[in-house]
């Protein structure tokens, strides 16, 4: 099955579920959306499928590519794209393994298959010169987000696969200037394209390919409709800053499964970004059995979110190591609800100072970006049975301008013990303006601030042997009506508190 299957008419039916939380005391609960997300289709074939006859091959070699690793290939493999693409029937673009092409950016069209055989390797140029469109350079935010400079991008295509067991090889290092050592982090040069920029694409692909060590974002897909990326492997530099994994933006109808990313920054990150034009809300996007291993968030939401995001659900995933497990981050105007995170787990611990994050398990936070923002609204969230060891709390955290509300955390267990020695006792809201970027705050299990109708059903939490002072609570609320917590195993992490659960 070459799409993710329709999944518009299964999870509307998941706000009335999230609404309920006792309707997930079992599977029958999450009625047609357990039933789509039980579904593991089999892993496809990567094979070149040169021998179809239905299908015309378009051989990049046989278009002047040299395939050496050092002559620049990008016109040729683009006279091969754009031949493909009028072709009036099924084409395939044909990169053959055996060789490395150097390549600047290339745009792939519409009714293609861009594929990636065999060992062929996309080596990306270094010269600045050799990219089309905005070149984002160090900068942050909005202006990273709405560049197009690429090496692989896409515009309105529909119908576009990118397929085959090749890979893309970013060359981060090169696009660096030095190493920060006491931030353990590279320090980026006056340009550094995205891997990937497809944007508006409908019925899209991506299957089976790896891409390495990108200098950016790696899969930024903007807009987009109706995407499958399936065992797609991700292996960028873990102390490269800003090279997240996958990035649906502004995208709908999405499927990820089966990914194994390693990235410095977010593993899998949904957004709704600042654009020109309005791309709409980033919806109806499942993401499971994938493993991440980062430097940053796991998986996450955030924290461009300038449109609304809604009926996202996360599951059967292992995080490896993150700066937090889990993550939302609502900055914006936009607002974020109906969202699920089931059956993961996650190890987090804390980084040097420019990795945002500290270790926090789980952190939803809806937090101005700057002392002007209108923040949206954080609701409708369930955390079910999920499983990690954290330097620091689970935090659910409004703030004065917008409270989050309406959010279950069923069966999550969390093990809580400092491993590294960077300095603790402090959670990270970052970005903002209007609060403190790093806040000095005690740890306990569950932080609750700001926050109206949470329930924790059977959670707990353990502590490490020889817990610091700061680590207090079981659960810790302030500011928070409505809360609910039924079956909580586990105690304060010194016995001078006296109590488990702080309310104030």
């Amino acid at each position: 099955m070459n799409q993710p299957q329709d999944k518009a008419a299964l999870l509307p039916s998941r706000r009335k579920v999230l609404k309920t939380g006792a309707a997930f005391a079992g599977a029958a609960a999450l009625s047609p959306l357990y039933a789509f997300a039980s579904q593991t289709p089999a892993r496809p074939q990567s094979a070149p499928r040169t021998n179809n006859p239905q299908i015309k091959i378009f051989d990049v070699l046989k278009y002047g590519a040299a395939g050496d690793g050092k002559t620049l290939d990008s016109t040729a493999i683009q006279r091969a794209i754009d031949e493909a693409a009028a072709y009036a029937g099924r084409a395939q673009v044909l990169v053959r393994g055996g060789h490395k092409y150097l390549v600047g950016t290339i745009e792939l069209k519409g009714s293609i298959d861009f594929h990636l055989a065999d060992d062929a390797e996309l080596l990306v140029s270094t010269n600045r010169e050799d990219f089309r469109g905005g070149l984002p350079g160090s900068q942050n935010g909005d202006t990273m987000s709405a560049a197009l400079g690429a090496v692989i991008t896409a515009n309105g295509a529909q119908g576009l696969k990118i397929t085959g067991t090749g890979n893309i090889q970013g060359r981060a290092k090169e696009f660096m200037t030095r190493y920060d050592d006491a931030g353990g982090i590279w320090i980026p040069g006056p340009f550094r394209p995205k891997m990937f920029v497809l944007t508006g694409c409908k019925d899209l692909t991506v299957r089976d390919i790896t891409f390495a060590e990108a200098p950016n974002w790696g899969l930024h897909m903007l807009g987009c409709d109706g995407v499958l990326v399936d065992n797609v492997k991700v292996r960028n530099m873990l102390d490269v800053p800003n090279c997240d994994g996958i990035d649906p933006d502004h995208s709908r109808n999405v499927e990820i499964r089966n990914c194994n990313i390693t990235a410095g920054d977010d593993g899998v990150v949904i957004k709704c970004s600042r654009q020109p034009i309005d791309f709409g809300p980033a919806a109806n996007i499942h993401v499971h059995d994938c493993v991440i291993e980062t430097q940053d968030a796991g998986l996450k939401i955030g924290t461009e979110t300038a449109s609304d995001v809604h009926d996202i659900l996360f599951e059967r995933c292992q995080i490896k190591t993150a700066s937090r497990g889990l993550c939302i981050q609502l900055r914006d105007e936009g607002n974020i609800h109906d969202i699920i995170f089931r059956d993961i787990t996650f190890t987090s611990r804390f980084y040097g100072d420019p990795w945002w994050g500290r270790g926090e398990a789980i952190s939803f936070t809806a937090i101005p970006r700057t002392a002007t923002t209108k923040v949206g609204s954080l609701h409708d969230v369930i955390v079910q049975n999920v499983t990690g060891h954290a330097e620091n709390s689970v935090r659910v955290c409004g703030s004065e301008q917008s409270r989050v509300h309406d959010i279950t955390l069923d069966r999550v267990s969390v093990t809580l013990a400092r491993t590294t020695k960077f300095p603790g006792a402090l959670f990270d809201n970052r970005p903002t303006v209007p609060a403190n970027g790093i806040q000095p705050h005690d740890t306990p299990g569950y932080s609750i601030e700001h926050a109206d109708n949470v329930t924790l059903r059977n959670c707990s939490v353990a502590w490490g042997a020889n817990p610091p002072e700061a680590f207090s609570y079981a659960v810790e609320a302030v500011d928070t009506t409505g809360l609910s917590i039924e079956g909580l195993k586990g105690e304060a992490a010194h016995a001078s508190l006296g109590k488990a659960v702080s309310i104030s």
